[in-house]
């Protein structure tokens, strides 16, 4: 969630992205995306655990700037398009 107004955040955004890319090529994270209205930001993935998923994020440069907060969500997908079946099993 946002913490900063989003002209503040918006400074941190590519350092953000490229931190984001870490994860993306970890193969951790589906999607990512602002929400709308631009109160924070979704990111939807999978990781080996709750603790590496907050261990990678404890280093993005919009938490260590103090602009956001993250709030984590587990969930088991049991239902998902088909094109996901191997992503959403490995």
């Amino acid at each position: 969630m946002r913490r900063a107004p989003i002209e503040q955040i918006q400074h941190t955004l590519d350092a953000h992205r490229t931190f984001l890319q870490t994860g993306y090529d970890k193969g951790w994270p589906l999607c990512s995306g602002p929400m709308e209205p631009r109160s924070g930001g979704i990111i939807i993935g999978r990781t080996p655990s709750l603790e590496e998923l907050q261990d990678f994020f404890s280093n993005d440069p919009c938490l260590l700037g103090g602009l956001v907060d993250y709030c984590f969500v587990k969930f088991v997908p049991v239902k998902h398009q088909p094109f996901m079946a191997e992503w959403v099993a490995s």
